[in-house]
C-alpha cells in the first residue's frame, strides 16, 4: 500500500514539477515582456487572471481611442455623470425625446401610407453592425470591471455594495444608455420599410430609455445586471440583424426571443432581491422588527420600483410575443 502511495506521489510531484509556474508562468512572461516591448504604453498584455481575464486590460485601449476619435470632448476616465449638465441627463431632454420617438413614428406610417416602401439595405446593415459592435465593447468593458468584484467580494457585496457603483461603471451605463437612443432607429427603419410595428417593439424602446435614465439618476448598484444581460442578448441580436440585411438565414432566431425572456426573469430575480432587501433593512430599523434581509442595497426607492415595474411588464410582454409566434399550431386547411 505504501509503495502505491509512494508511487502515486511520485507521478503527482513530477506533474506538479513540469506545471510549475516558474517553468510555464516565467516563459510566458518572457515571451508577454518582449511583446509589450513592442506595443504602446496603453497596450499591456499579462497572463489572464481575475483582474485580467482577457490577457490585456482593455479598459486603456478603450480610454485611448475615445479620447482619440472624439479629439479630446470624450476621456472615459475622466467622465463624470452630472443631472443637469451631462447630455441627456434631465427630465425635460429624457422628455422630449421619447415623444420625439413616437411623433415620427405616427407621423411616418402616415406618410409611408401613400408612398413605396424604402429598402435602403446598406444602411440597415451598417445600422445593426455598429450596435453590436458597440453592445460587444460595453460588454467586454463592463465583464472585465465586474469580475474581480464577483470573485473578491461574492455577489451580495456586487448587487449591493456603493463600491459597485464606480466612475468606470458609470462611464460605461452612460454609454449603454446613449445606445437606447441610436436604437429609436430600429422603429425608423421598420417605417420607412412599411413594416408592422407591434406594441412590444415601440414600448420596449421608449420603456428602455427611460429605465437606463432613471436608473442614472438612481445610481441603483444592481444595475450591472441588467445591462450585462441586456448587452449580450444585444449582441446576438443586432448580430442577426445584420446577417439577415445580408440575406443570410440564420436557424437560431427562435432562440433570440428566448434569451431575452431568460434575460427578463434573471433581472427581475436580482431587482426584486435588492428592492426586498433595502426596505426590510429599512422598516426593520425604522419600526424596530425583525424581518428578515441581507442588508440595504445601494440605491434610491423610486429607482428601485421603476426597475421592477418595467422589467416585469416586458417579462408579461415578451412571453405573450414567444406564444403567439413560436407556440400557437396555425390552423390547418381541411382538404377533401
Amino acid at each position: 500500500m505504501s509503495e502505491i502511495v509512494e508511487s502515486v506521489e511520485s507521478v503527482t510531484s513530477s506533474i506538479l514539477n513540469v506545471v510549475q509556474p516558474s517553468s510555464i508562468h516565467t516563459n510566458a512572461l518572457k515571451y508577454l515582456n518582449i511583446l509589450n516591448g513592442y506595443t504602446p504604453n496603453f497596450i499591456n498584455f499579462e497572463i489572464p487572471n481575475v483582474e485580467t481575464p482577457f490577457g490585456l486590460k482593455l479598459w486603456p485601449i478603450f480610454n485611448e481611442f475615445a479620447t482619440l476619435i472624439t479629439g479630446g470632448k470624450f476621456i472615459p476616465n475622466e467622465f463624470q455623470y452630472i443631472e443637469g449638465e451631462t447630455f441627456l441627463s434631465t427630465n425635460k431632454e429624457v422628455f422630449i425625446g421619447i415623444i420625439t420617438y413616437y411623433f415620427i413614428i405616427t407621423i411616418g406610417q402616415l406618410i409611408f401610407k401613400k408612398l413605396q416602401p424604402l429598402k435602403l439595405q446598406l444602411l440597415f446593415s451598417i445600422h445593426n453592425f455598429f450596435l453590436t459592435s458597440a453592445s460587444l465593447t460595453l460588454l467586454v468593458l463592463l465583464f472585465e470591471q465586474i469580475l474581480p468584484i464577483l470573485v473578491n467580494h461574492g455577489l451580495l457585496y456586487a448587487i449591493c455594495s456603493p463600491n459597485t457603483w464606480s466612475q468606470k461603471l458609470v462611464t460605461i451605463y452612460y454609454l449603454n444608455y446613449l445606445t437606447k437612443f441610436v436604437e429609436f432607429v430600429d422603429t425608423y427603419f421598420l417605417v420607412v420599410k412599411k413594416k408592422k410595428i407591434i406594441f412590444l417593439h415601440s414600448y420596449h424602446h421608449g420603456a428602455t430609455a427611460l429605465l437606463c435614465f432613471i436608473q442614472l439618476g438612481g445610481a441603483t448598484s444592481v444595475s450591472w445586471i441588467p445591462i450585462l444581460l441586456n448587452l449580450g442578448v444585444h449582441v446576438v441580436m443586432y448580430w442577426y440583424y445584420f446577417l439577415a440585411s445580408r440575406g443570410i438565414r440564420v436557424w437560431w432566431k427562435k432562440w433570440i426571443t428566448t434569451f431575452q425572456i431568460l434575460q427578463f426573469v434573471l433581472d427581475l430575480c436580482a431587482v426584486y432581491f435588492s428592492t426586498y432587501t433595502f426596505y426590510a433593512n429599512k422598516y426593520s430599523t425604522e419600526l424596530g422588527i425583525n424581518i428578515p434581509n441581507m442588508g440595504t442595497c445601494y440605491g434610491t426607492p423610486f429607482a428601485a420600483g421603476t426597475g421592477c415595474a418595467i422589467l416585469s411588464s416586458y417579462l408579461v410582454l415578451f412571453i405573450g410575443f414567444y406564444i403567439k409566434t413560436y407556440k400557437i399550431d396555425k390552423p390547418k386547411t381541411k382538404t377533401n
